[in-house]
């Protein structure tokens, strides 16, 4: 074979190109030593040759070198030859065993289709077996339906005839299954309405069951009327099962007139025109029915199904004709009624609506008849102090969903006005009587040492849950909205004429905000207040957090109660407000008194002569004078304050941030000062921050640490009045400008007038331009230092 053979035979096979992962040809280079670098495009023979024989010591073995590159490249030169001349025996066999595929595809072809054609032979055999076997089942099931249908034919030919003579015999008990079959058939024979004969049975069967219906009807109303052929009360027993398989419209029609014949006694009783029906006799109406339902039940009542629930039906259409006579007949007498005529028949009916419920209620639970008691006692149920009722146990969750609450009440809602009108009244009463001076002695609970809720306030809020609860019976619409107005209206009016006016040297004012103002601008005018006067002022706290916390609880309470399309409209915020400003304004009186007993010692702070002291000694007077007042105020006021711990923590916030400023413009009149003087006060400082950091348990048994937030106030307020003073001891030297910085250093926020007021403590003579000179320095860092800040 000639090279041109090989060529031709080389590229008329497929060219593949057969990629390794760089491991296989790594080691595939590490086994044929290398031999990457003959065969990368970038080969330098010249620097592979340097690299091999890098020194002249090394070209004595270039001739054993040579004689292994030619070993190896006849090697090579080998293989290529071996390989070269097997490849046409591997080409020739390649297309010997395509041939031989390809020709065992064919057979399997022609074995598949065979297969085919013998399933298609197959599936016509089934097909041509089985198609009898189909018509023979189709008979089967026509002639089952049609042996059914001529069953049912049979039982409906023989049901009607049967049917139409139970009916005339009135043999009712009888009558109850094969009715019940006849209609299961006539269902069967739904789909057939085109057929005549069948409409024809269905007409009649459906004419027998209404004469049936009017038999039965005609069959009570002679039992019911007297008449001499009346039917037996054992077919009427058997008529009423009878009548659970009519339409239900029979049983409807039935008890409606039942219901009607039952009341006719009690429409004509209870007329319009009659005394007896105005609401002053309205118990009369409660006990008609009890006697009249236990008259019944003795006497007719084993005569219907329990599940008809003849008598409760009874109740209810009395219930309906009550509230429609009654809603008639107050309209009609508008001007007659007043709160002692409309809230016992209001309470009467109310009881007598549970009453019901507890009845029926009952009786459906326990699926047996409970008999209505006729204790004369149960006429006059009513309402105790707490708003229960007697005999009724948690009337309020019975009958929150009942259908018999308001059943009768109903009437009564547009009226109720009256009611509220009357607790308005009896509230307003009430309210007089707080405001009668109290005894000499007492007046308050929680406490003989005063700082107690009052006594007033629980009252108030017990006659309020009275009043909710017996409303909550009545209505829970619109006559709660109405009392929720009233409640916020006392609540509004206690806070003003019973609190407020009860504070020390109040003077009668309708504006509670104008008397408190009055007290506050005016407390230097007074002398202080004596331990009683300030026993007092706390109580008037501690009630006014009780009527905080109450009137919240009321608030929710009426939200509870009143029908959920009112709920937004109750709103008590406004009091709760009012009560909060109250204790605000009260902790600000105590916070004015204890500065008032501390403004003479600040008066002889600054009245000193500081500018005289020439050495540092224990701490000055007026400290120990404010320690000694603290001593003696705080521990009272705590202990007031204990059942409102919180209150008293605001007193001690509100009495720093009140007094410690008062302290520093203090400071500020103490001028001129000499450096012994500066360092006193600074020491004076110190000892006052200590006092006032013990403050909040000064005279306590037990010492507790001050709160967080107190002591924050403290010290950062205390803090700015050492600053003060350091900067008043602070050198003045040069132009300044080291005292301004220290300046804006200790005291960031400082103001030009305080910079000011710390030259002139300084006592230092300067001239106006200097002045003026340090003025503008101070206004150059501040504005520098507001611009850094942003």
């Amino acid at each position: 074979m000639d090279s041109n053979d090989i060529t031709d035979d080389k590229d008329s096979g497929p060219e593949v190109q057969i990629n390794f992962p760089s491991s296989v040809m790594s080691r595939i280079e590490e086994l044929m030593g290398g031999t990457e670098q003959f065969d990368n495009d970038e080969f330098d023979a010249v620097s592979y040759i340097n690299h091999v024989f890098p020194t002249e010591q090394s070209l004595a073995g270039v001739e054993s070198a040579v004689a292994r590159c030619e070993f190896r490249l006849a090697g090579v030169e080998l293989d290529i030859r071996r390989l070269v001349r097997a490849q046409p025996q591997q080409r020739e066999e390649g297309q010997k065993a395509l041939l031989h595929a390809q020709q065992c595809i064919a057979e399997l072809a022609l074995q598949v289709a065979d297969i085919n054609k013998k399933a298609e032979r197959s599936e016509s055999m089934v097909r041509e077996i089985t198609s009898e076997i189909k018509q023979l089942d189709c008979a089967k099931s026509n002639l089952t339906a049609a042996i059914t249908a001529l069953n049912h034919l049979h039982m409906l030919v023989g049901g009607v005839d049967s049917l139409n003579a139970m009916t005339n015999a009135r043999q009712y008990k009888e009558v109850v299954l094969p009715m019940q079959a006849i209609m299961e058939v006539l269902q069967h024979f739904s789909c057939y309405d085109e057929i005549e004969p069948l409409n024809a049975l269905r007409e009649q069967v459906h004419h027998t069951r209404s004469q049936l219906a009017q038999q039965i009807l005609d069959d009570f109303k002679q039992a019911f009327t007297g008449s001499k052929s009346a039917v037996p009360a054992r077919t009427l027993r058997e008529a009423s099962a009878a009548v659970d398989g009519l339409e239900p419209r029979v049983r409807r029609q039935l008890l409606g007139w039942l219901v009607a014949l039952q009341l006719q006694e009690y429409a004509h009783l209870f007329s319009p025109e009659q005394e007896v029906a105005w609401v002053s006799h309205i118990e009369k109406r409660f006990t008609w029915l009890k006697k009249h339902l236990l008259a019944f039940e003795d006497s007719l009542g084993n005569m219907f199904p329990p599940h008809w629930k003849v008598s409760e039906k009874i109740a209810m259409q009395f219930c309906k004709t009550t509230r429609e006579e009654l809603g008639a007949l107050l309209a009609a007498r508008r001007g007659e009624l007043d709160v002692k005529l409309l809230l016992p028949a209001i309470q009467k009916t109310a009881a007598f609506e549970a009453l019901l419920h507890k009845r029926f209620s009952a009786a459906d639970e326990s699926g047996t008849d409970i008999d209505v008691s006729l204790d004369p006692a149960a006429d006059n149920k009513n309402f105790d102090i707490e708003g229960k009722e007697v005999g009724i146990s948690d009337p309020e969750s019975a009958l929150a969903q009942s259908p018999w609450r308001g059943a009768i009440g109903a009437c009564f809602e547009p009226y109720l006005s009256l009611y509220i009108t009357s607790l308005d009244h009896s509230l307003r009463t009430f309210m007089d009587h707080l405001q009668e001076p109290p005894p000499a002695e007492g007046g308050a609970v929680g406490g003989a040492g005063g700082g107690g809720v009052l006594s007033s306030c629980a009252d108030l809020f017990l006659f309020y849950k009275r009043c909710l609860v017996q409303c909550a019976r009545l209505s829970t619409a619109e006559p709660m909205l109405e009392l929720s107005g009233v409640f916020a209206k006392y609540l509004r009016e206690y806070s003003v004429s019973v609190l407020s006016a009860s504070l020390p040297r109040a003077t009668p004012s309708t504006s509670l905000v104008g008397n408190l103002q009055t007290l506050l601008k005016e407390y230097d005018n007074h002398p202080r207040y004596t331990p009683q006067e300030l026993g007092k002022i706390t109580s008037v706290i501690t009630t006014a957090e009780y009527c905080l916390e109450t009137t919240l609880h009321l608030q929710q309470k009426l939200k509870e109660k009143v029908v959920p399309r009112l709920k937004d409209k109750i709103d008590l915020t406004p009091e709760q407000d009012l009560f909060q400003a109250l204790i605000a304004d009260c902790i600000q009186l105590l916070v004015r008194d204890v500065e008032a007993g501390c403004a003479a010692a600040l008066g002889a702070m600054a009245r000193a002569g500081w500018q005289h002291v020439r050495a540092v000694a224990d701490q000055s007077g007026y400290v120990g004078h404010i320690a000694q007042l603290l001593r003696h105020t705080v521990p009272l006021l705590r202990d007031n304050l204990a059942s409102s711990r919180k209150y008293f923590t605001q007193f001690c916030i509100r009495f720093a941030n009140s007094f410690i400023p008062k302290f520093i413009q203090n400071i500020y009149k103490c001028k001129p000062i000499s450096t012994a003087g500066t360092e006193q006060l600074l020491l004076d400082t110190h000892m006052l921050k200590t006092v006032l950091l013990e403050m909040p348990s000064v005279g306590s048994e037990v010492k507790r640490p001050p709160p967080a937030t107190y002591t924050k106030v403290v010290i950062k307020l205390m803090t700015r009045a050492e600053m003060v003073l350091k900067l008043v001891m602070a050198p003045l030297e040069g132009a300044g400008d080291g005292f301004v910085a220290q300046f804006q250093q200790l005291l960031p926020d400082g103001t030009l007038q305080e910079f000011r007021k710390v030259l002139d403590m300084k006592g230092v003579k300067m001239s106006k331009t200097q002045v003026q000179a340090l003025e503008l320095l101070f206004k150059e860092a501040a504005k520098t230092a507001n611009t850094d800040g942003k």
